[in-house]
């Protein structure tokens, strides 16, 4: 639980974090630390659903969000890249 929540606290502050800097290549650089930690609390899911630490179910709509996050960081980082 304590990873999980690492996992999905760190996604907003890299983005925040990287809105605070004053050049694309690093909001880039911050927007690819969030991505990472996307992809680790998709892994935690995952996981935690094939340990039966819970259901599929209940982890469904959690990587619904994963997955809608993910498109809106491939967005973003197309944008971003254009103005690089």
């Amino acid at each position: 639980i304590a990873q999980v929540r690492r996992a999905a606290i760190s996604i907003p502050s890299n983005i925040a974090e990287g809105q605070a800097r004053h050049t694309t290549g690093e909001i880039i650089q911050f927007i690819s630390h969030a991505e990472g930690s996307l992809s680790e609390l998709d892994t935690q899911l995952i996981l935690s659903a094939e340990l039966n630490f819970c259901s599929e179910t209940d982890v469904q709509p959690a990587l619904n969000i994963v997955n809608q996050l993910r498109k809106m960081f491939n967005v973003l980082r197309r944008k971003l890249d254009a103005r690089h």
